[in-house]
């Protein structure tokens, strides 16, 4: 069986930083976290470097408490790094940042709020121009094929729908990086089929550079345009691997073509049985 192809470096290492538009790259040099449990000293993360051009699509894969979350907090500045740089768009992170998208496995909807106003409270929170944020609002739910439900309430959607809501409201403000972390692991297998499609559309529409946390190999290796194989604690990056698909990607189509059954066998491969779900 050909391996699909592997890739240490980032495809347009000296574009880190500078991407038309509102993408921005991602970079991590040799960054650990360390922290002190109650018992003992803990690292999280070790010696862990990766370049994200911007407008890339990432997806991060390994055993559960390996750092993957971690990774996204450090990239979102919720998070401090014990040793290394993280910088975002050439600048490093030294705080949270307010610009980033962040979609969580809870859609996390105020209940008391309609869908559009869910998506709105984004624009209220950074103070947008009402009829600019409005029309991104509008424009987001035609993307996410919310049309006709901006008046329904949280618990009148399903899971995959109030998980399209909470996309449209990260994305409201164009944001240079989205993060997800486990977005679609609560949702059924259909549901999750259809957002996987989904996102794969919004981000070729929007150029957004993403960064995925994921237990699913399949998911990973539809969406991404490289994976991001980590060891088990403390969490160091074991392999990224070049997908080597093409950027609009049927699910059924994708599934059956020889680099994607390549690429998640070597995956599995690395991750063993036990160490990851699919």
């Amino acid at each position: 069986m050909t391996m699909p192809k592997q890739q240490t470096t980032p495809r347009v290492p000296a574009a880190v930083g500078t991407g038309a538009g509102p993408a921005a790259g991602v970079r991590l040099a040799d960054v650990a976290v360390r922290f002190r449990s109650k018992k003992r000293d803990v690292t999280a993360l070790s010696d862990v470097s990766l370049d994200v051009a911007p407008g890339e699509f990432v997806a991060i894969v390994g055993p559960s408490g390996c750092g993957k979350s971690t990774l996204l907090k450090l990239v979102a500045g919720l998070l401090t790094a014990s040793s290394g740089d993280v910088l975002l768009g050439g600048e490093r992170v030294t705080g949270p940042r307010h610009d980033i998208g962040y979609v969580f496995q809870r859609a996390a909807l105020l209940e008391w709020r309609s869908a559009l106003r869910n998506i709105l409270l984004q624009a209220e929170i950074r103070r947008m121009e009402p009829a600019v944020a409005r029309a991104r609002a509008d424009e987001l739910i035609r993307m996410t094929g919310l049309g006709g439900f901006e008046d329904a309430y949280p618990h009148e959607l399903s899971g995959g729908m109030q998980q399209r809501v909470a996309l449209c409201r990260a994305l409201l403000h164009e944001p240079p990086v989205l993060l997800m972390d486990e977005p679609f692991g609560a949702l059924d297998a259909l549901t999750r089929e259809q957002m996987n499609t989904e996102l794969n559309r919004i981000w070729r529409t929007t150029g957004t550079t993403v960064l995925l946390v994921t237990h699913s190999i399949s998911e990973a290796v539809y969406l991404a345009d490289r994976v991001v194989v980590m060891s088990p604690r403390p969490g160091t990056v074991t392999e990224i691997i070049e997908v080597g698909l093409p950027a609009e990607r049927d699910y059924s189509e994708t599934l059956g073509r020889p680099e994607f059954r390549a690429a998640a066998a070597h995956i599995r491969d690395l991750l063993g049985a036990v160490s990851a779900h699919d």
